[in-house]
């Protein structure tokens, strides 16, 4: 297995009745998920600036600062200290040789009765459609009920995205539902079909 930085072995923080695996690497058949590191910039700038035609359709506005260091700095940290908080956890999708694919991530963690969390991804166009992002979703997916103990994950996609809508069912999310102006993309708000997938 690669030798990830030590920085980005297993930590841990107290949560009642259990503990919050932090800085998890994942190993699948074709992807290594880990934390995002400062490390990864050049490879994170170079994929997105190659990929920015076929990943801006289907996402947020980018920001202006998009590409700068300062602002990579300031994601990792976020990300970190969301993690810290049980809130979200971010990882890149690595090949088995290190080259960055995309990213997945968890967010909108909502522990107490509801035990539930949001899935997004993105993956960069040389390495769609090769079944790197379905292994990736797989092993989030397992990480998501296994070690965090959750119970429900919802992902959205828009309606005429059918490769996400074919990802999605794949890895065994179900549509449950279609929401009007949901989330905004690329300035517009956007319908969205609405997918969930529940624990073993």
């Amino acid at each position: 297995m690669p030798q990830w930085p030590p920085a980005l072995h297993s930590l841990g923080v107290l949560w009642p009745f259990r503990k919050i695996p932090v800085g998890v690497v994942m190993r699948g058949s074709k992807v290594i998920l880990r934390p995002p590191i400062m490390d990864d910039f050049k490879q994170w700038v170079d994929l997105r600036k190659l990929s920015r035609s076929f990943l801006e359709p289907w996402e947020p506005t980018w920001q202006l600062d998009e590409f700068n260091r300062s602002a990579f700095r300031r994601r990792i940290h976020i990300y970190n200290h969301w993690a810290m908080q049980d809130r979200s956890f971010a990882f890149f999708i690595f090949d088995l040789k290190q080259n960055l694919l995309g990213a997945v991530h968890l967010s909108h963690i909502r522990r107490g009765a509801e035990q539930a969390a949001t899935l997004g991804y993105w993956i960069g166009k040389p390495y769609a459609r090769q079944g790197y992002m379905a292994d990736a979703l797989n092993l989030l997916v397992h990480h998501a009920f296994r070690d965090l103990s959750l119970h429900r994950l919802e992902a959205a996609c828009l309606p005429r995205n059918a490769a996400s809508k074919a990802l999605l069912e794949k890895v065994g999310f179900t549509q449950e539902g279609y929401a009007k102006s949901y989330i905004n993309i690329a300035g517009l708000w956007e319908d969205h079909l609405l997918f969930a997938k529940l624990a073993p």
